[in-house]
């Protein structure tokens, strides 16, 4: 007669996988010949095992559903009960990851994986972050082995079932711990964890489907686009093992200090020198921008530190429709250091007739200036 695997765990028949695991967990907890009190403790932990194998295996679970029993299926009886219980480090790892003490098999690694990406940094000019730009990129990377295409061996011969693991990938190793013997499930050393052996791989790529290359790729640069800004060229990474697909590629841009511009956003910033003379009198200021040259107008009496604004003469905006931030112009008024007999005249007749002779300037008026002069009195 079958045995009711769902009653050891307890159990409805349309259990989920989630609520197999809760109650496996609970009763494991409560029936560990290490914390239990039981006389037929280890027993039951055995019982609860093979319940709990049985019924996260799809294919064994099926058969328990049309009322059969696996284990008298399968030769030798392998994991019936009688088999060692788990320690409480496995049964942590039936539930976050692990190997599931040896319930239930990963499978063998495939030989064909999917390629990292790769990162690139591009410098550019401010006129070319501005306006766009191609630019051609050398990349050393992984790409397909053109003498097996992929496909890692040398000839047309299959790849071998590995006899040391069967083709599992995995061997089980059983352990002994101080809460009792633990069977663990590790990648198979002959096979590296594939399941298969290839008895004749590929000479250029040494079985590995890929080598490694350089080669050009262009890259576009939008309009716009700012430093530290990322761009994605998808499958242009390195080809994966066996291979398998490429990755990406990101360039990453890094604009270039500018001579004359600082940049905010679309903004562009400048400061352009204005003698005193003109800066009083007042004239107009030639201003050559990223792509042609404009008219700025200065004021009679301008004051140094004064910003003019020159809408549009900024960077494109990145997806903006062609819609450009602005100049902005600092006036950088420059008062002479150095000035000759005639010119040093010229100044004080300027300032005689604006009133603005040079004057001994007094800074102790008040309280404190009182005080001394009484002080220098009694002296």
């Amino acid at each position: 007669m079958a045995k009711d695997y769902y009653g050891i765990l307890g159990v409805e028949k349309n259990a989920t996988e989630d609520e197999l695991k809760k109650a496996y967990r609970k009763l494991a907890r409560k029936y560990h010949p290490d914390v239990s009190d039981e006389p037929d403790a280890e027993a039951r932990l055995q019982e609860i095992n093979a319940a709990f194998e049985v019924l996260m295996d799809p294919q064994k679970r099926a058969i328990v559903d049309a009322g059969g029993d696996p284990f008298d299926r399968m030769a030798g009886g392998g994991g019936a009960p009688g088999q060692p219980f788990m320690g409480f480090e496995d049964i942590m790892d039936a539930f976050f990851g692990g190997s599931m003490g040896g319930f239930g098999r990963r499978g063998p690694r495939s030989r064909t994986r999917a390629g990292n990406d790769a990162l690139l940094r591009l410098d550019l000019d401010l006129e070319e972050v501005a306006f766009g730009t191609e630019s051609t990129l050398a990349v050393d990377t992984a790409v397909l082995c053109d003498e097996c295409e992929g496909s890692c061996t040398e000839g047309d011969a299959d790849p071998q079932t590995c006899t040391t693991c069967g083709g599992s990938g995995e061997v089980h190793v059983v352990q002994r711990t101080i809460l009792g013997q633990v069977r663990t499930a590790r990648p198979c050393s002959a096979c590296s964890g594939y399941g298969s052996i290839i008895t004749d791989p590929c000479r250029k790529c040494g079985g590995e489907g890929r080598v490694r290359s350089r080669r050009r790729i262009t890259v576009k640069v939008p309009a716009g686009v700012e430093d530290g800004m990322r761009i994605r060229l998808s499958g242009e990474g390195e080809v994966g093992p066996g291979g398998g697909p490429a990755g990406d590629l990101y360039v990453e841009v890094h604009e270039k200090p500018h001579e004359i511009f600082t940049r905010e956003g679309a903004d562009l910033h400048c400061r352009v020198r204005v003698p005193m003379t003109q800066a009083a009198l007042g004239t107009k200021l030639n201003v050559h921008t990223l792509d042609e040259q404009v008219e700025v107008d200065v004021a009679a009496g301008t004051q140094p530190g004064t910003v003019k604004k020159v809408r549009g003469q900024g960077v494109p905006k990145l997806r903006g429709g062609g819609i450009r931030g602005d100049l902005y112009v600092e006036l950088d008024v420059r008062t002479p250091t150095k000035v000759d007999a005639e010119q040093e005249e010229l100044l004080k007749k300027l300032a005689i007739l604006r009133d603005e002779e040079i004057r001994e300037i007094k800074t102790g008026s008040g309280f404190f200036s009182r005080m001394r002069d009484a002080f220098n009195g009694h002296a």
